[in-house]
């Protein structure tokens, strides 16, 4: 296996986008088309001299699979599948999508390469009260005649005004441990390009025994990345989505690109409420963990400006000071 032992290591977040076309036929097909391109774009970093480790995010994929198993409990008693086994279920599916398209990818662009998608667990406190309040956008755009059903259900909903429709929400607790972090080092000390905390990780307690067991849960996985780079002592948190940059004054005539911010000027903004909590807020919070505990930077920005946003060109960069 080739060795790059030396050389940089990033975390990359990969947003939604990465992996589904906002604007495709939701296929496997179109699924495919996209996450390949995304691979190519991730390609290029490496040919920039990078070693990666990847995390990707899961919310249209893993609330569409808890939709089918609930409506094949009500028309067919099929059994239920909890919702950490519908994070897993979907970190496994997707870890093989980006796997193989990582692998092509690198293989066509001559850059060394072993990918492995490891299925993750993340410790999270039963006692977080994200259980008691659902916050965490799951599931495709919902039609406004099909909330008062869905309520009806029991789902939690909020209206998302830039996408023209609903969301459901479920809980999302703050992860504070990377159960199998000490595997991912040590793969990433082998040379091994790793696929892991895919949307967020499989969410996990631990009892008074020591033992795991699983809770119905979403992780947000800019929050698992922050934790992960951190615990690999990653040189740079990438964290990809579908905007060029962060945006202060989203959403009105004033809107603008927010460029190079401290962790203190970041987290002003935010208590003063320039980032929703379902959507960007997730991703400063991640970047400014990230920052003021390596001292590296947490960036922000599209997935075809990967690069330059890495390189400090363009994005959203957020540093200690």
């Amino acid at each position: 296996m080739a060795s790059r032992a030396g050389a940089p290591l990033v975390v990359v977040a990969l947003g939604g986008n990465a992996m589904q076309d906002p604007h495709g036929d939701d296929s496997v097909a179109s699924d495919f088309s996209r996450t390949a391109h995304t691979a190519d774009v991730l390609a290029r970093i490496a040919e920039a001299g990078w070693r990666l480790v990847i995390t990707h995010g899961n919310g249209p994929q893993v609330g569409n699979h808890l939709y089918r198993t609930e409506l094949a409990y009500e028309d067919a008693a099929v059994p239920l599948l909890p919702l950490d086994v519908c994070v897993a279920d979907t970190e496994g599916g997707m870890g093989y999508m980006l796997q193989q398209c990582l692998a092509n990818a690198f293989g066509a662009a001559g850059v060394p390469a072993v990918v492995v998608a490891l299925i993750t667990q993340v410790l999270v406190e039963a006692s977080d009260p994200a259980f008691e309040m659902p916050s965490k956008p799951v599931g495709e755009i919902i039609e406004d005649d099909r909330v008062l059903d869905l309520r009806a259900r029991g789902w939690a909903l909020v209206e998302d005004r830039r996408r023209g429709g609903w969301r459901r929400l479920v809980p999302s607790p703050d992860p504070k441990e990377i159960v199998e972090a000490g595997a991912i080092e040590a793969l990433v000390k082998d040379g091994v390009m790793v696929i892991a905390a895919g949307g967020g990780g499989v969410p996990v307690i631990q009892n008074e025994n020591g033992t795991l067991t699983g809770i119905a849960a979403v992780v947000d996985k800019d929050l698992a990345s922050a934790l992960l780079a951190i615990d690999l002592g990653a040189d740079a948190l990438l964290i990809l989505t579908d905007v060029d940059a962060v945006r202060l004054s989203f959403g009105t005539p004033e809107e603008h690109p927010l460029g190079d911010v401290s962790v203190a000027n970041a987290r002003e903004l935010q208590d003063a409420g320039e980032f929703a909590p379902g959507s960007m807020g997730p991703k400063i919070e991640a970047a400014c963990r990230f920052a003021e505990a390596t001292g590296h930077p947490g960036v922000i920005g599209s997935i075809d400006d990967a690069l330059d946003a890495l390189v400090g060109t363009k994005g959203t960069r957020v540093t200690r000071t």
